[in-house]
């Protein structure tokens, strides 16, 4: 499909993460686009602002008229949407040009040069890192959050370089033409579309098979590439890593040349990690190091990925989108080498009953490594309940002492008597858009 001859872009899912980037995209383009989603969020709402037209009720009739020429219009649709939905039956059943996210994400790559970033954490991240890097070469990046150097989840560039992240969830990054491409991690997950671990290694395998150029990988995984590493021989080796004046200060060893003193802001070793395979990346690209070095000294973050909400001496609260037991793992480990003093609070809401219930004894291992932990109901997003798949099934495993169920209605009341100095929220649901809530709560805190 020659993605130059379509006039109209409609998007069932409009709001979602990726979804919106693609519409962002679509409207710089000059395309009239326009789309439906089941609920009004700050993403559509930004989309509003650049004349995307997006509804919330399900119905052919609110589909705008200029869309409905089929010769004129793609219509671009999450695999999250639900089978029953109205309008993407009616595009089906009358012949227009129907395709999932990630077959648009697929063309746009075959027709440009390709860096791709996938892995099962730290995809987001690296791959805002990778886009800052390469904005001033003229790349457009399409991000699986907000960047916060941008406020956007599009860096806007030409098309003739892309930076995407490459999504295992539904095989997506299978559609994608990559040139260069990393792999940060392959631990399981998704196991309701993969049924075991073995399935979603072979497609990382698939994957790393459509790469052109140049694969880099993190050291350790099953799948041969170029290395990264801390503190390990590899390809590229971080080291002498160290923290100065609240950021980390490290040494980088590339194939060819060594690059002393990288400054980069974001907390955790495994954020080092994802600056190191973005650093990799554009190095292969061929961006100078000394170039590389800057953008990373310059990167803010990306929202909901340890993003400060609170940040002062005598409170902290911390907003993550962590929703995997190695991601709770890295959250815990980050805060206790910041803050290894103080009392930690854990705010947690599981995403999906399959994967609380495909890894709840890691879960419950990971949150017990904070001090307290409030835990929400299961966020169902795409699944319906699964019997005896629960948060109390999960909160009897949890081994803290200090730990409870809490209601969303019941949880800005139970912070504001929280005593721990650290609260830290955490999961991939709906509890991002409690955050502000819950920062003036805490604020208000009384003491007990």
């Amino acid at each position: 499909m020659n993605l130059k001859n379509i006039h109209n872009v409609y998007f069932i899912g409009a709001g979602g993460i990726g979804m919106s980037a693609l519409a962002r995209y679509f409207a710089a383009q000059g395309k009239q686009v326009a789309g439906y989603d089941k609920t009004s969020s700050e993403i559509t709402e930004s989309l509003a602002l650049l004349g995307v037209k997006i509804h919330f009720d399900d119905a052919v009739a609110n589909i705008p008229i200029s869309f409905l020429d089929s010769k004129e219009t793609l219509v671009v649709y999450t695999p999250a949407i639900s089978k029953d939905n109205l309008e993407l039956g009616y595009f089906m059943s009358m012949g227009y040009a129907v395709l999932k996210r990630s077959e648009v994400l697929g063309i746009i790559t075959k027709n440009s040069f390709c860096l791709a970033v996938a892995g099962t954490h730290g995809k987001t991240t690296t791959s805002s890192i990778l886009g800052h890097i390469m904005q001033p070469s003229g790349a457009t990046a399409f991000l699986g959050g907000i960047s916060e150097n941008y406020q956007s989840n599009l860096i806007l560039g030409a098309d003739k370089l892309s930076v995407v992240e490459a999504d295992e969830f539904d095989r997506s990054f299978l559609q994608l033409a990559p040139n260069i491409a990393c792999i940060t991690s392959m631990d399981a997950d998704h196991l309701d579309i993969y049924k075991n671990p073995e399935a979603l290694n072979t497609s990382f395998v698939d994957f790393s098979n459509k790469v052109t150029d140049t694969l880099i990988v993190a050291k350790g995984l099953p799948i041969k590439g170029l290395t990264y590493a801390i503190d390990e021989e590899s390809d590229y080796r971080a080291f002498h890593v160290r923290i100065e004046n609240g950021a980390y200060v490290f040494d980088v060893q590339t194939p060819t040349e060594l690059i002393c003193d990288v400054t980069f802001y974001l907390p955790g070793r495994h954020n080092i990690m994802n600056a190191l395979a973005a650093l990799a990346m554009a190095d292969v690209y061929g961006i100078p190091l000394q170039q590389i070095k800057a953008s990373l000294a310059s990167f803010k973050g990306v929202r909901r990925r340890f993003s400060y909400a609170i940040k002062t001496d005598d409170l902290v609260l911390i907003d993550d989108y962590a929703h995997h037991p190695t991601e709770i793992k890295a959250v815990a480990k980050a805060v206790r080498e910041l803050y290894p003093e103080e009392k930690v609070t854990c705010v947690f809401q599981p995403h999906l009953f399959s994967r609380t219930r495909d890894f709840i004894d890691d879960f419950a291992i990971a949150l017990s490594q904070f001090d307290k932990l409030l835990l929400l109901d299961i966020y169902p997003a795409r699944e319906e309940p699964i019997a005896g798949v629960n948060s109390d099934w999960l909160l009897e495993k949890v081994s803290l002492n200090d730990k409870k169920i809490v209601a969303k209605k019941d949880l800005l009341p139970e912070l504001k008597k929280d005593d721990s100095k650290i609260v830290v929220m955490l999961g991939a649901g709906d509890i991002g858009v409690l955050i502000t809530e819950a920062a003036n709560a805490l604020q208000k805190k009384e003491i007990i």
